[in-house]
């Protein structure tokens, strides 16, 4: 997920209390579901960036139970179940969940998970694919989260990931430590309102590393483009991502 930022700041290292931070998150995401809902499907740097790149490491659904983590309004669900995919998808935030499960109607598809926590519903080797799309720069340490992927799906499934640029992270909020991870903070504008959004900031080792230790090797790494379409809604921003990266994807499969 993603909006227009303001005021940026470093917090804290790696010892930051997580459960404040996952509060300060939830909080943000609850405040942002309604006008972000609305915004999804037009929303240049979703609609126009993240999307159409993540969605070509996704490649061919038809047939394939894919579990989408961290699904947000269901936007991305909703793609691939018009592509003949079966898609289940959790989000930490309640009104996320909401809209994710109106506007694909199936109610019982989709539930309020926290993404650190274990996917103890799910049986081992049941997913084909996990997308986890602009979520993971909203937990701290991935292994945990990688090593459920890893157990939910089935032998060969992969996971597609994307995340905010870890160049792009360390300039924005103008790190001194490269190689640490670190709690941010941004304020968001763009909803009616400005909201602080917490999240952390890592080196691009941070983004990979917990994949290849845990039972994948990178298939392929985007470092994406906008489409056309974006410089009809924001030429400012077209300009600025034809040359520096926002976002980053990648596609993990499981050995």
């Amino acid at each position: 997920m993603y909006c227009l930022k303001t005021k940026a700041t470093v917090l804290w290292g790696r010892k930051a209390n997580s459960i404040s931070t996952k509060e300060k998150i939830l909080e943000a995401y609850e405040i942002l579901a309604e006008k972000y809902n609305e915004r999804i499907d037009h929303k240049p740097h979703n609609a126009y960036y993240d999307r159409p790149n993540t969605l070509k490491l996704v490649g061919e659904v038809a047939g394939k139970h894919i579990l989408d983590a961290a699904c947000g309004p269901g936007k991305y669900a909703e793609i691939l179940r018009n592509q003949g995919a079966d898609v289940t998808g959790f989000d930490l935030s309640p009104k996320m969940v909401e809209y994710a499960r109106e506007r694909n109607g199936v109610p019982h598809l989709f539930f309020v998970h926290d993404l650190m926590q274990p996917l103890d519903m799910f049986k081992g080797k049941h997913f084909d694919m996990v997308l986890c799309a602009l979520a993971l720069h909203y937990v701290e340490n991935w292994n945990p989260v990688v090593r459920e992927f890893y157990r939910v799906l089935k032998k060969g499934g992969s996971v597609v990931v994307s995340i905010e640029h870890p160049f792009f992270e360390y300039t924005y909020f103008k790190s001194k430590k490269y190689f640490s991870v670190e709690a941010v903070k941004a304020t968001w504008r763009g909803f009616g309102q400005r909201v602080a959004v917490h999240s952390y900031r890592r080196p691009l080792s941070e983004c990979l590393q917990p994949f290849t230790d845990n039972g994948f090797y990178i298939d392929e790494l985007v470092e994406p483009l906008p489409v056309e379409e974006f410089e009809k809604h924001d030429p400012k921003h077209f300009k600025e991502l034809m040359e520096f990266p926002a976002f980053m994807s990648f596609k993990a499969v499981k050995k």
